[in-house]
């Protein structure tokens, strides 16, 4: 199986993810700097779910250009990654309009746990399609920020519980972690 199909189907649903996201937000009804105050955790929780989304956008880009083959199985993992993404629209609009509360925060952070285990799925999916010798399996290596990621959304859940503004920090601190430009794959690549 080529991967074209793939690539297209999942950039489509991403798309899709962020059209919804953004139609998520609702206009106020004055003209006044003052009415975006009122809807200042609706716009951060969408800002991170955006950049979440973006994230796992490139990421699953680069991880795509490194393989070969497809097989029905990455096509289910691949499935199992946008039902999980999916679901952001609906969780960053619960948590944004219930101003962080903690139940929508702890759901939020269940959401991105999923995610991140549905994409280290993924990885080993498409490692096993392509063959242990493929440049992927090279290029994620120990994967630290792999192991880290699901650690923090972990403790993000739990002190979600305690003081939920601490919740949104670990989910912030691992969007952070990402951002920072992972060479891994091109190094693997150009090697």
């Amino acid at each position: 199986m080529g991967k074209g199909r793939l690539e297209a189907f999942s950039d489509g649903v991403i798309a899709i993810i962020i059209t919804i996201m953004v139609l998520e937000l609702k206009v106020p009804e004055s003209h006044a700097l003052a009415s975006l105050a009122p809807l200042a955790p609706v716009l951060l929780s969408y800002v991170l779910s955006f950049v979440y989304v973006g994230i796992y956008w490139n990421n699953h880009h680069h991880m795509l250009s490194t393989v070969h083959r497809i097989s029905g199985r990455v096509l289910w993992a691949n499935l199992h990654l946008l039902f999980w993404l999916s679901l952001l629209p609906f969780t960053t609009a619960w948590m944004g309009e219930n101003h962080f509360a903690a139940s929508p925060t702890a759901v939020y952070g269940v959401v991105l746990l999923m995610a991140a285990v549905a994409y280290w799925l993924l990885q080993r999916t498409l490692i096993v399609a392509d063959g242990r010798d493929a440049v992927l399996a090279t290029a994620i290596g120990s994967d630290w920020k792999g192991k880290v990621s699901p650690l923090l959304y972990l403790t993000g859940i739990a002190l979600t519980f305690w003081r939920p503004w601490a919740g949104q920090a670990m989910y912030v601190l691992a969007a952070l972690l990402w951002l920072i430009p992972d060479r891994r794959i091109e190094r693997a690549s150009n090697s």
